[in-house]
């Protein structure tokens, strides 16, 4: 049998979906938002010191998409109807070429969206599908985000692979959390552009395999798992980095080998980390970050065990750390979580 694979430790900034709180929270009552999070193991001040997990965000996105009756959860002016995602994809899987199917969907948002409008255009060899704003407005940056994505996310349902993205542009600043993007889209991700779009080098859509009623189902069941992070791990040199030393360990892992099972020199390495926004270092310290979250949600260890277990001589070393890394204390930390169990 193939070794198993080496557990997921990713996390994204809890900044990351404080939009998407602030938007799902008017949808509905105190206490059933208050249920949704407590389901969801999140809490209601989220922010770029605490952090989530991909599970949490997809336990979220199921429970209120579902109990809200909006499946984008109060992310646009107008609410989407149950069903629509799956109306969504039955059109797309029609399609005969991958540019075809984004045509689908920009038409099939176009008819749902009110202040904003998809158009598609090609130059020279690039396809990019743009969200045009028909007001003046604050783009929400959790919803530019999904939609772009759910884009993204089915053409590469359609095509059987990732499909690789030449650029993704938002309209809006560069965030706090701007390296959590690096999770989601496997390409360069640009700010403070005139309007959001997902661009395609034309050469690499490849044809469409049919898909059948049975694949649609499945993709149901999923969602939003299999169209939000399509390949989380190969999608920036900052995440292959971090993807080698999860399996490896991290306390094994030097500068020099990492550059050497990329096949780049370190010279290299520190270069494209640079533009990445990161740093060898930073990615060993969030990658222990990461492992301590999980083993304090779990509870197995003590607070001494996980501090050893990621590197720290001491328990008080370890806490001041933590309380950097997440603002809060790992005691603190892990009454909160087991608060929320």
């Amino acid at each position: 049998m193939p070794p198993a694979a080496p557990p997921s430790y990713s996390t994204v900034s809890g900044g990351f979906i404080a939009d998407w709180l602030s938007a799902l929270e008017p949808l509905c009552s105190a206490a059933q938002f208050r249920s949704l999070l407590e389901r969801s193991d999140l809490s209601a001040d989220q922010d770029q010191h605490s952090r989530v997990t991909l599970d949490q965000i997809v336990e979220l996105y199921r429970l209120a998409a579902v109990e809200t009756g909006d499946e984008m959860m109060g992310l646009w002016s107008r609410p989407i109807r149950p069903r629509a995602l799956q109306h969504l994809l039955t059109s797309a899987r029609e399609a005969t070429t991958l540019p075809s199917a984004l045509y689908r969907f920009s038409t099939f948002w176009n008819l749902l969206l009110d202040d904003y409008q998809f158009s598609l255009a090609e130059s020279g060899a690039t396809l990019t599908l743009q969200l045009n704003p028909k007001t003046k407005q604050s783009p929400q940056r959790f919803g530019h985000m999904l939609i772009l994505k759910l884009a993204h996310g089915l053409t590469s349902w359609l095509a059987r692979h990732e499909v690789p993205v030449r650029e993704v542009a938002f309209a809006f600043s560069s965030p706090a959390f701007a390296e959590d993007y690096a999770v989601i889209f496997p390409a360069p991700v640009r700010f403070e552009r005139d309007a959001s779009a997902i661009s395609f080098d034309l050469n690499s859509l490849r044809p469409v395999h049919p898909r059948g009623a049975t694949d649609l189902d499945l993709f149901l069941t999923n969602a939003p798992r299999d169209w939000i992070f399509t390949k989380s791990q190969d999608h920036t040199q900052s995440l292959r980095v971090r993807g080698h030393l999860s399996q490896i360990g991290w306390e094994k892992a030097d500068l020099n080998g990492t550059a050497q099972a990329l096949n780049v020199t370190p010279r290299t390495l520190i270069r494209r980390l640079e533009a990445d926004g990161t740093s060898f270092q930073a990615i060993k310290d969030g990658l222990r970050r990461d492992i301590a979250i999980r083993h304090l949600q779990v509870g197995r260890l003590t607070t001494e065990a996980v501090a050893h277990e990621v590197g720290f001589s001491s328990a008080a070393n370890f806490h001041r750390a933590f309380r950097r890394w997440t603002g809060s204390t790992p005691g603190a930390y892990r009454r909160h979580t087991s608060a929320r169990a």
